[in-house]
Parts: C-alpha cells; structure tokens; sequence
C-alpha cells in the first residue's frame, strides 16, 4: 500500500518536493492502519443472541424474581453494552510489581497519614460501630482506605450497566447474570436509587466494594434507617466492612499477627520452611493459603526458634490459644510473618497475601 501510494504521488508531483509527498503518504498509511488496529482489536460482547431479545428474556426472569417494571424502566433506560467493560474483564493482568512495591505504595506515608485523619473525622460513628459489631476500629478502617481510599473512590462505572454488560457476554454470564438479579433486588428494596448506584466496572459496589451478592450476605444497616447505604453512610459502610470480618471468624481479642525475626542462617531458614511446610492447604482461598505453613501455638514457634522481631520472646498465651502460620510473601531471605485466625478472615475479603498483609500492616500504623 505504501509503495503503490508512492508511485501515485510521484505522477502527481513531478515539480513538487518528491521527499514531502513521500512523507504525507507514509504518515497517512500510518494513520490507515492504526485505525485498521484499533476497530480490529474492538471489544464487543460475544453472544449470538441480539441485545434487545437477550435483554426482553432477561426481563421477564427478573419480573418472576420481584422485580417491578418501574425499576426495570429505571434501570436499564438507554442503557446498552458497555465495550470498556468487555475490554477489563478480558485483559490480562500484568503484575509487575514486586511484594516490596506493593507493599510500599498501599502502605504509605500518605494513606497512612490521611486514615488517622479519617478515623478522626468520623470518629464518632466509626467507634460506636466498630464496638457494636466487635472488630477493631482500625482494621475496618485499613479495609476502607484499601479498598476506595477512605471513600474517596468507589468507581464510576454503572453497576447495572456493567453487569448487564458482563452477563450478556458469554465468558462468565451465569456468575454476572446472579449478580444483575441483585444488585436489582437492591434497587427494588430502595437502598439507593437506580443513577446513584456506580462502583467498579466488575460490579463491586460503595465504599467497602461489595458485589451485589455480598451485599445481602453482608451489608448492615448500622443506623437503623431501614436502608443499608455503603455508598454515602458511614455509619454502613464501617458496620458492613466489620460485619463482613465478624461472619468470617473474627477474633476481637486477637491481632492479625506480627513480623517475626528467623535464624540468620539461611539454611536453618529452609529447614524450618521445609519442617512446617503444609502439604494440603484449604481448599477456600488456596492460591494465598498454599504459601502458609501447618499452624503451630505460639509456644512451639518459640521452641522452633522464631522470635519476635527485636529478639524478645513470642507473647505467652494463658487464656486463649493461638495459631499461627508461617507467611514469607517475598521468600526465603525477605520478612517473615506468623498469621493468625484474623488474618485468614481477612483474605475472605480479598484471596491475596499481600492484600491481607497491606490491610494488616496498615492497622498496625492506624493504632
């Protein structure tokens, strides 16, 4: 194409600058095929059914579902598929951050100075929720300031929009079509009105991210109104944030574990690795649990050799009984952590290591 571009310019400027003329065409061939790339690379739905017909039988489901017709005209008014959302879903991460970079970003000067801030503000309601549903204040706060930065950023997308959108494609559509379902029934059980409802392009919703599912499993109207509002009302949001740790096995008496200090020796290292190593890790949320060890009491840490990480003696447990397990998210030379129940509850929020971890080292400094 280009060639045959050349040959026609250099017929039609014979007098003129050959070189110009060569350029333009090179520079709109370029263009050409951008263009060519950009609408070959479109993300559009895959499903051979029309929108309108898939969205019609998609109606009458809900309408057996309890859903009124007046929020069904509400919702999905001139809505159509939203292409970024397709786009999202279907990209592959790229995880090129280190355990250290994660770390460091989601527990920085700056988040760690505006949670204090935060707590502040809203202490008056962060408290008295977080006493009433028996989980730290500032673990639910930790959750909110990695989840929307404290509120500040729930998404933009329109969660009946991008839902529509997600079951409608057919990759994951019976998943997302469950989550359309709800995130109506919300709708129709008036806790927020049909434009104030946005969040994540995946769905997940207000300022703790909780997908439509989750909402009625977890969400708490934690100032008796009636509505349970994780978009404007902290009040909500901190009781179903605590709500949510609490159902999953919350222990208000305990933390979420602490850094330990190890035998310098690296050897030694891998000989306690490879003595507490669990071969069968749970099934829920295995991807992070398969790189925790076998639980061990405190005590039997301390006989193992692993202390605190001043050198001081692991804590002495009367009352109570602590397991823990052996967490070293950045291998055999990084930091080592010993985790314990509350730490599993909070990769029921998130199944990520470094996501629990940042949420706990985090708590730590918002003390």
């Amino acid at each position: 194409m280009v060639i045959k571009n050349i040959i026609i310019l250099i017929q039609k400027y014979k007098g003129r600058s050959l070189i110009r003329a060569i350029f333009l065409s090179f520079i709109s061939t370029i263009l050409s095929f951008t263009f060519f790339v950009a609408h070959a690379q479109r993300q559009v739905p895959d499903n051979p059914v029309p929108f309108d017909a898939w969205l019609e039988e998609f109606k009458a489901e809900a309408r057996t579902e309890g859903i009124s017709d007046q929020i069904l005209d509400a919702a999905f008014k001139d809505l159509t598929p939203n292409e970024k959302v397709v786009e999202l879903d279907r990209r592959q991460p790229e995880f090129t951050q280190t355990a250290e970079q994660y770390l460091e970003r989601r527990v920085s000067p700056l988040r760690i100075k505006n949670g204090r801030s935060k707590m502040a503000e809203f202490a008056e309601v962060l408290n008295p929720s977080a006493r009433d549903i028996a989980v730290q204040k500032r673990f639910i706060a930790a959750i909110w300031g990695m989840e929307t930065n404290y509120g500040t950023y729930t998404g933009n997308f329109n969660i009946v929009r991008s839902l529509m959108t997600l079951a409608y494609d057919m990759r994951r559509s019976a998943f997302f079509r469950k989550e359309l379902l709800k995130a109506l029934t919300i709708l129709e059980e008036g806790h927020i009105a049909p434009d104030k409802m946005i969040g994540s392009w995946a769905g997940a919703m207000g300022q703790g991210q909780f997908m439509p599912t989750s909402f009625f499993a977890y969400a708490y109207d934690m100032d008796g109104d009636g509505r349970k509002d994780i978009w404007t009302n902290e009040a909500d949001v901190f009781g179903s944030i605590g709500n949510y740790l609490s159902v999953h096995g919350w222990r208000p008496d305990q933390t979420w574990g602490r850094e330990v200090k190890l035998p310098d020796d690296i050897g030694e290292r891998q000989a306690l690795v490879d003595l507490t190593h669990e071969p069968n890790p749970p099934r829920s949320c295995k991807r992070a649990l398969k790189d925790h060890s076998k639980k061990y009491s405190l005590d039997e840490w301390q006989e193992m050799g692993v202390r605190n990480l001043d050198g001081s003696d692991l804590p002495k447990v009367t009352n109570t009984n602590i397991e823990a397990t052996l967490l070293m998210p950045m291998g055999i030379e990084g930091p080592a952590y010993l985790t314990y129940q509350n730490f599993r509850s909070i990769l029921t929020y998130n199944c990520s290591n470094l996501y629990a971890l940042g949420v706990s080292l985090l708590s730590d400094e918002l003390k």
